[in-house]
């Protein structure tokens, strides 16, 4: 069976070693040899990370989308414009379509499911979150049973890399993330991934199999990592807590809370060790109960790995001419539960001038919005300066951006240094 590749970098260049490395085993699982015949590439000349003898390159897209001997296009050239095309040519042209396109699924996942549906042919995009990490195929079969309550996790590296070298190192988060830069899991432009654009894409297609919906990716709330600094960190070790970006989708009476965000998360939960740029996704299920996944989330070989894994499962649909219909397609819209409305508990730190009486007045502002306070420290700071950090019990979000106008409000309050959302204690 034939492949013709739309990209052969990184992942690209992953899963061809995988096919190369071992073709034996797939044959023995499909019954089927496996060949890559034809890649797209944007310069010929290019030197490749794996040897490329029988693979024909060219700067020619419908040389591979066109080729009636090539039976399986596999897209991992990035981008969303040029892809989405080439993806719709490919379903057209009679060809089942293999993804790791997490920004391409998360915008136009629909579009292309229902055109998939009409040609009946199908679209696999296991790589598209998570890495090596199996998370698409599980959601879609093994935890069909059960009706999903929550998921939660750490969902991209980069940030993960940075928030662990500020933890563990003591590094301030410039340094951080020059070094996540200089190791390679940082883009030299890392925006998407510190503003949680990266893992907003993947959690809207985690969350469209989780609550079986339709996600509009424009509606998770997202928020950044760049208001983090190391004293946030410390402090955060102080009362017994890790920081880590966190995407969660919970699914309520009232509709879907979706948001990525920064969170202070207990020592003693799973995700908390999870360092570096590893990835982990925590779930809660009303059958299965809690189950967490965690493993690499990027890079060639694991990446390729679910590339690969999506290759063969095509191989058995069509050698054993199975249906295996697009439930992407019969999701309904459901509703999201605005962020105003959410409740949480919050990290809040505050510079204050160090006077008698400062304390009182904050906490006759939260009293007066009937939030309660669980952790307080008070550190006294130079110049007559004291930095006060508190923790609070649950409160609606909109009581709490009450409260913190009031407090930023008050003469002896110097600034709000930092606001974060912080995950209940089990």
């Amino acid at each position: 069976m034939k492949i013709g590749l739309l990209g052969l970098g990184t992942v690209g260049c992953g899963a061809v070693e995988i096919i190369q490395k071992n073709q034996r085993d797939i044959k023995g699982k499909t019954g089927t040899d496996i060949q890559v015949t034809k890649a797209l590439v944007r310069d010929l000349n290019q030197p490749r990370l794996v040897p490329i003898e029988g693979i024909e390159l060219t700067t020619n897209p419908q040389a591979v989308l066109a080729d009636p001997e090539i039976d399986i296009i596999v897209e991992v050239m990035g981008g969303v414009t040029l892809a989405k095309d080439y993806i719709i040519q490919a379903l057209q042209n009679g060809k089942y379509v293999v993804t790791a396109n997490k920004d391409l699924l998360a915008q136009y996942g629909k579009e292309l499911f229902e055109i998939a549906s009409l040609v009946k042919r199908n679209i696999y995009y296991e790589a598209s979150v998570g890495g090596g990490i199996p998370l698409i195929r599980p959601f879609k079969h093994c935890l069909a049973a059960n009706r999903i309550k929550s998921v939660m996790g750490i969902i991209n590296g980069t940030t993960n890399f940075i928030l662990t070298q500020m933890s563990v190192a003591e590094k301030e988060f410039k340094d951080a993330l020059e070094e996540a830069q200089a190791k390679g899991f940082a883009e030299q432009d890392p925006s998407s991934d510190l503003e949680g654009r990266d893992a907003a894409y993947k959690l809207a297609i985690l969350s469209s199999l989780a609550f079986n919906s339709k996600i509009d990716v424009s509606k998770v709330y997202t928020e950044s990592i760049t208001k983090i600094s190391l004293r946030d960190i410390m402090y955060a070790k102080e009362l017994g807590f890790a920081i880590k970006l966190l995407a969660i989708g919970e699914e309520t009476d009232a509709g879907l809370s979706l948001r990525v965000h920064p969170t202070l998360v207990p020592e003693a939960h799973p995700l908390a060790t999870v360092h570096n740029e590893f990835n982990a996704l925590y779930l809660q299920g009303d059958a299965v109960g809690e189950v967490m996944f965690y493993g690499r989330g990027a890079g060639s070989l694991p990446t390729g790995s679910a590339v690969v894994s999506d290759i063969i499962d095509v191989v058995r649909n069509i050698n054993h001419q199975v249906d295996n219909g697009i439930l992407e397609t019969t999701f309904p819209s459901k509703p999201l539960v605005p962020m105003e409305e959410k409740v949480s508990r919050f990290y809040v730190r505050m510079k204050a001038t160090d006077e008698h009486g400062v304390f009182g007045s904050v906490a006759t502002v939260f009293g007066d919005e009937q939030i309660s306070l669980d952790m307080i420290l008070q550190k006294r700071r130079d110049f007559n300066v004291a930095e006060i950090v508190l923790v609070t019990h649950d409160v609606k979000e909109a009581q709490f951006n009450r409260a913190l106008c009031k407090i930023q409000s008050l003469v002896s309050i110097r600034n709000l240094s930092n606001v974060i959302r912080v995950l209940e204690r089990s």
